[in-house]
């Protein structure tokens, strides 16, 4: 050191000093950069019936109604969300162990997905959900761009299930929530978390609906309503009306909201909302009254977080999306039972997990850019 000039010498701790300052920064990002999941490995081994199938709850139970979910029944919801995860990761082999869920148990003869099944894989419904359908769909023609292996059968999954939706889950020449495909009667109403446009956009691409189909309900988000601030809820298509509910799940706005920012009508009032509800709160509740957008319930949804967290990452704002994250993370693992779980009271849904942990690997993927 005695041989450094006092010129060099100051070198010397300008550079050490930005190797420490870019140590620390790689340090504090590491959080989400390099380190997996737990919660992936939390749904793997506590939230995976014996047969492979997703339970909706972590604790058993029986359900009262074939229209009520309870214990370990596992949804197409859930599936469509998992396969969502896989292709997030680039893991084709979690992608098509989820395929042959799908295909083993969740497709029906009549080539329509089963929105619920008990915990041994046996459908005790005759409906399909179409945001479920919609969203495996889209996982699969995503599948069909990843990967080479089984693309043929893939594609022509996705081709069966879309011709399904066109002659059985349309009304007025629009897609509908469900068919019950044992007495032939559809809903006249399309709830507008279904209109997933990234999904109706590749169908598009690839052939599998008429062209102008995904104008039509891109235009229909961009030109729906809003109270001034929150969506209406769905679209009656017999009508042509929208309708809103007294009450707003904020699960589904946000899922609005993310389908809206892939058009040129942003939504900028939702996210401003949001931003100051979370700065000034310090929380976003599950469900808010249209009337005076106050929070109707006390409780937070980790799912919330993970649909924030997406929105933020569309959005182009880092900044949030880690805020979000930080504080969702709060929720996880509270259970010492369960690490890597979001478990409240002994149990959870399988979205409270799948929504941020999909959230978790988008803003890994984002901040690697």
């Amino acid at each position: 050191m005695r041989n450094i000039s006092r010129k060099g010498l100051l070198w010397l701790l300008i550079v050490v000093a930005s190797m420490t300052a870019g140590s620390m920064i790689y340090m504090k990002g590491k959080w989400v950069e390099d380190e997996p999941s737990p919660t992936a490995a939390f749904v793997q081994h506590h939230m995976t019936n014996p047969n492979g199938t997703l339970a909706s709850y972590l604790k058993d139970a029986t359900s009262e109604s074939p229209d009520v979910v309870a214990g370990r029944e596992a949804l197409s919801e859930s599936l469509g969300l998992w396969m969502q995860y896989a292709v997030a990761q680039n893991d084709e082999e979690l992608f098509k162990q989820s395929y042959d869920l799908l295909t083993t148990y969740f497709l029906m003869p009549q080539k329509y997905i089963a929105w619920k099944l008990d915990a041994e894989g046996e459908s005790l419904v005759t409906t399909n959900a179409l945001g479920d359908d919609l969203r495996i769909i889209g996982a699969l023609l995503s599948a069909a761009e990843l990967w080479e292996q089984d693309k043929a059968g893939v594609l022509k999954t996705a081709t069966e299930l879309t011709q399904t939706l066109n002659l059985s889950v349309q009304m007025e020449g629009y897609y509908v929530d469900f068919h019950d495909f044992s007495n032939g009667i559809s809903s006249d109403t399309l709830s507008l978390v279904y209109v997933d446009l990234p999904t109706l956009n590749a169908m598009e691409r690839y052939e599998l609906i008429e062209p102008g189909t995904y104008e039509k309900y891109e235009y229909m988000l961009k030109s729906m309503p809003d109270d001034g601030l929150f969506y209406p809820k769905s679209f009656n298509v017999n009508s042509k009306t929208y309708i809103y509910d007294d009450k707003v799940n904020l699960i589904d706005q946000l899922i609005v909201a993310n389908h809206l920012t892939t058009t040129s009508h942003k939504p900028d009032k939702l996210i401003s909302f949001l931003k100051e509800e979370f700065a000034t709160r310090k929380q976003l509740a599950g469900q808010y009254r249209r009337s005076d957008r106050t929070p109707v319930v006390a409780y937070e949804s980790p799912s919330v977080y993970g649909l924030a967290i997406l929105l933020a990452i569309k959005s182009g704002d880092p900044k949030w999306a880690k805020q979000l994250y930080n504080h969702m993370i709060t929720f996880r693992s509270q259970d010492p039972n369960y690490p890597g779980g979001y478990v409240f009271n002994g149990d959870t849904h399988a979205f409270d997990n799948l929504f941020p942990l999909i959230a978790e690997t988008e803003l890994q993927k984002y901040l690697r850019k």
